[in-house]
């Protein structure tokens, strides 16, 4: 509100114009509702967008059984589109025809940890390139050294692509899936337009991915996340599954990004299907917005 100071002053007609057009240029600055410093100015931290190359990541073949023996199976390839210039990285447990590297990790660090108590949102875009495969992705709150004898062990939050058998003979879909529950189980994501479980993802298509991760401890209503998708079936932004659960439950600061793709045994090969990753980030509280927009 614009407020006069000294009401006694002589009102000229020159002077009321002036104030109208004084009043008029404020009211345009006032923010809309909703509209604070904070939402306009998110704060998205770059994990990685595969434009400067590999130099923060590790990668290691933890349990790597191919026979013959392959040294160093798995491909991590940074990639450019044919059309746009844009580089993405390519994550695949071996070459093609390669069977038995168990456990292919790469894991980056976070450009700030996500501390006890905070909530972030996490942000990913992932392309299949093709069926069959088995692949995961998520967040990491042990240290580096520990990574490869925990391995999936190392996740908190946990997402999955794959279309694999599992041991009950089941066999999965290709559709996204979110590790959640006291057993570590597997759900596919739903369609909350139906209530029916997601389609299985197309390959060659993106996919944006955010993650709402409440690092609180468990005791507090934490250690939980939330995940919702764009892209395929969801021609906007959906949430597709609700208060899902860290795999180990761990009260520690989430510290890495990870993904681990899988050949799967001699015996029982799952396929060497690869995923694409690309435009990871990250920002305090839940943000669902796009840190490419």
């Amino acid at each position: 509100m614009l407020r006069f100071s000294n009401l006694d002053t002589v009102m000229t007609p020159e002077k009321v114009i002036m104030m109208l057009i004084v009043a008029l240029g404020s009211a345009a600055c006032v923010e809309k509702p909703g509209d604070s410093l904070a939402e306009l100015e998110v704060e998205w931290q770059l994990v990685d967008d595969f434009e400067s190359g590999l130099v923060l990541w590790t990668f290691v073949d933890a349990e790597n059984n191919t026979d013959p023996f392959v040294p160093d199976p798995q491909i991590a390839d940074i990639r450019a589109d044919a059309q746009t210039g844009n580089h993405f990285l390519l994550r695949k447990p071996a070459a093609d025809g390669v069977i038995g590297n168990r456990k292919a990790i790469g894991f980056v660090p976070l450009p700030v940890a996500a501390q006890v108590g905070e909530t972030y949102t996490f942000y990913t875009r992932i392309n299949v390139e093709y069926f069959p495969n088995n692949h995961s992705f998520g967040l990491v709150n042990v240290p580096a050294h520990e990574i490869p004898e925990r391995h999936y062990d190392s996740f908190e939050p946990m997402l999955r692509v794959t279309d694999k058998h599992e041991s009950d003979g089941s066999r999965n879909d290709g559709a996204l899936m979110v590790l959640s529950g006291d057993n570590k189980a597997y759900s596919r994501i739903i369609n909350p337009k139906t209530g029916e479980f997601a389609q299985p993802m197309q390959t060659d298509e993106w996919y944006e991915v955010w993650y709402v991760v409440n690092n609180a401890s468990r005791d507090e209503g934490g250690q939980r996340y939330d995940v919702y998708v764009r892209g395929g079936q969801f021609e906007a932004q959906q949430l597709v599954f609700q208060d899902a659960d860290f795999r180990m439950r761990r009260t520690l600061p989430l510290q890495y990004f990870m993904t681990i793709c899988n050949t799967g045994p001699q015996d029982n090969p799952y396929g060497n299907g690869g995923v694409r990753y690309d435009d990871i980030y990250m920002a305090p509280g839940t943000t669902l917005s796009s840190p490419l927009q």
